[in-house]
C-alpha cells in the first residue's frame, strides 16, 4: 500500500528522517517493529528496505536512517508528496515490562528502533554508543523524554571513550533501586558482547536483532539468526529474524562457546 510523504529531512551527516501519512501502520505499530520499503518502481529497486519505526502516532509514521548505498540515496532524494509502497507493522517487537527499570542500551542508528519505547515507560537509563560523535543519534530527545542519557563513542569524541557496554557494571555497581530490564538493539558484535554480559550479570531483556532481508515475511530465510536450542547436537537453530524477530529474548540468543 502507498502511503504520503510529510517531510523528508536531513538530520546530521548522512543520517535522513522520513515521515509518512499511515494512520493505518500507526494504529498498529508497537515499540521494536519494522516496515518493509519499497522505494519506487524501478527495477534495480524491486526488493524492499527494512527499517525500524522511530515513532508512530496521530496518523502519522517516523522512520530514521542512514545514507549507505544506492537504495537509501534513493530514499533521501524524495520529496514531500512523493509516495513509497510500505509493508507492515512487521515482526515481533519489544514487550515493556512495568515492574522493572528500563535500561535502553544501543549503538549508533539502533537509538531509533528504540525510541517508541519512551513513549509507554516513565523514564529509565539510557546508555549510548557510536564510533564518534557524527553517528551519536537521538541524545536529547533521550533526555528530553526523562531518561538519564550516557554516552561512550570510539574515538573518545562525545562521554567514555570505549564501547557502549563498558558503561554497564559502573551502573549495576551503582544500582539501588528495582532491577533493571535490558532493551538493545546495535551492531551485532555489540549485541553479541551485551548477551554475553547480561548472561553474566544476569539480566533480564530483550534484544533486536536486525539482519539483512528480502521478503521480510518469514518465506525466504534470507534473514536468520541463531537462537539457542538444547534439543540440537549443534546447542542451535536457525530463526528469521523477520518472523520469530527481530526482538528476541536475550537468553534465546546463541553466542556459542
Amino acid at each position: 500500500m502507498k502511503f504520503e510523504i510529510l517531510e523528508n529531512a536531513n538530520l546530521k551527516g548522512d543520517y535522513y528522517q522520513i515521515r509518512f501519512a499511515a494512520p493505518e501502520i500507526a494504529a498498529e505499530a508497537k515499540p521494536g517493529h519494522f516496515v518493509h520499503v519499497r522505494i519506487d518502481e524501478r527495477r534495480d529497486f524491486m526488493l524492499r528496505r527494512p527499517f525500524s519505526i522511530k515513532d508512530a502516532r496521530d496518523g502519522v509514521l517516523t522512520l530514521l536512517y542512514k545514507v549507505v548505498g544506492k537504495g537509501t540515496d534513493a530514499l533521501s532524494k524524495l520529496k514531500k508528496g512523493d509516495s513509497c509502497d510500505i509493508m507492515g507493522p512487521q515482526g515481533r517487537p519489544f514487550t515493556p515490562q512495568p515492574g522493572h527499570r528500563a535500561l535502553i542500551i544501543v549503538g549508533g542508528y539502533g537509538a531509533a528502533a528504540t525510541w517508541q519505547l519512551t513513549r509507554s515507560m516513565p523514564g529509565g537509563v539510557v546508555l549510548l554508543g557510536a564510533r564518534s560523535e557524527a553517528d551519536l543519534l537521538l541524545t536529547k530527545e533521550y533526555a528530553d523524554a526523562g531518561f538519564d542519557v550516557r554516552v561512550a563513542t570510539n574515538d573518545g569524541s562525545v562521554g567514555k571513550k570505549g564501547f557502549v557496554t563498558e558503561l554497564i557494571p559502573e551502573l549495576l555497581a551503582a544500582q539501588n533501586e528495582k532491577p533493571f530490564f535490558v532493551y538493545g538493539c546495535g551492531p551485532k558484535p555489540m549485541l553479541m558482547a551485551l548477551a554475553a554480559l547480561m548472561r553474566k550479570e544476569k539480566l533480564a531483556g530483550e534484544l533486536s536483532l536486525d539482519e539483512i532481508m528480502c521478503c521480510g515475511v518469514g518465506s525466504c530465510f534470507g534473514c536468520v539468526v541463531k537462537v539457542n536450542d538444547p534439543d540440537s547436537a549443534d546447542g542451535f537453530r536457525y530463526a528469521r529474524s523477520c518472523k520469530e524477530g527481530p526482538v528476541f529474548p536475550a537468553e534465546d540468543i546463541y553466542i556459542g562457546e
